[in-house]
């Protein structure tokens, strides 16, 4: 029987050095687009999917993140009162923030790695599938998100999913991992393979998987082996769980989103175009942004 997704985590215990100085004291995951935080983009989506849990694998100096989705203070909720009406949709706002789902938070430990927190969240998953997801990258995609997307595959397959999109330019291959394997349908690979950065020489397909997955349960079977595995001072990637459990035959799918657009907010410039798409469509701003940069000599 197909248990329904109701969990996804997210890890966020970075230093987000590409972005110095600005993120000694603001976790690149807070980093604004618009008006919104990064994060913020990523937990509506999930929540718009169905998700009821999301769990945060935060470090010492993420405090910001657990502040943001808790509730606003009393300073603050005064001072938005004492506004009037036009103030009034902004405190409705900043108050759904807190009561979009049931946020949990753990402290990151163990090995350097994208692996690690899953270490840290077995317990509270269990024998739940879930989605695991990053911080500063998503696709947007419509009319159905990425994450519903992947939801309906895995309710189609039973199986763990990779969301992916298609490889445009030569240097794309030096940048993400690469699934092969058998063409269920357009888009959809059966996997038998996963190359981190193979090169366009090598690369098993043009379907480059980023932003997460979605995992089923028995991921946490080979977390245990693929630390065995490590030798001293190794980094723990979910990749190597994912390539033990294809040699064991267990199946998994690798899916381009369709009518997506990935945006990648981990480094500088992406993260700028990435503002500037989303500034274009504010309804409060692009009219008026959109002159802006026409006015620019560039």
């Amino acid at each position: 029987m197909i248990k329904k997704i109701r969990k996804a985590v997210i890890p966020a215990a970075g230093f987000g050095t590409r972005f110095l100085p600005q993120t000694k004291a603001m976790p690149k995951e807070m980093l604004p687009v618009v008006d919104k935080p990064i994060i913020q983009y990523i937990v509506e989506e999930l929540v718009e999917a169905g998700i009821e849990d999301i769990i945060i694998v935060t470090g010492y100096h993420k405090r910001t993140i657990e502040d943001h989705f808790d509730r606003p203070s009393m300073e603050l909720v005064e001072n938005l009162r004492m506004g009037g009406e036009k103030k009034l949709p902004l405190l409705q706002q900043i108050e759904r923030v807190s009561e979009m789902a049931n946020f949990f938070y753990v402290r990151q430990k163990g090995p350097y790695g994208n692996g690690t927190p899953l270490m840290n969240v077995r317990k509270i998953i269990g024998d739940e599938p879930f989605i695991y997801t990053w911080s500063d990258d998503f696709i947007k995609a419509a009319p159905k998100s990425r994450f519903q997307q992947m939801i309906e595959l895995y309710e189609e397959y039973g199986c763990s999913v990779l969301p992916g999109v298609r490889a445009v330019h030569d240097d794309d291959y030096d940048r993400y991992g690469f699934a092969g394997g058998k063409e269920i349908r357009h888009g959809l690979i059966d996997v038998t393979t996963l190359i981190e950065k193979p090169g366009k020489r090598n690369a098993p397909s043009q379907l480059a998987t980023v932003t997460g997955a979605l995992f089923t349960p028995d991921i946490f079977d080979y977390l245990d082996r693929a630390l065995g595995n490590l030798g001293e001072g190794d980094e723990l990637y979910y990749n190597d769980m994912l390539k033990l459990m294809l040699d064991d035959g267990k199946r998994m799918i690798a899916c381009e989103i369709k009518d997506g657009k990935y945006y990648d907010t981990g480094n500088k410039l992406e993260y700028v175009k990435t503002v500037v798409e989303f500034a274009l469509e504010h309804p409060d701003i692009s009219g008026d942004f959109r002159d802006f940069l026409k006015s620019l000599k560039v």
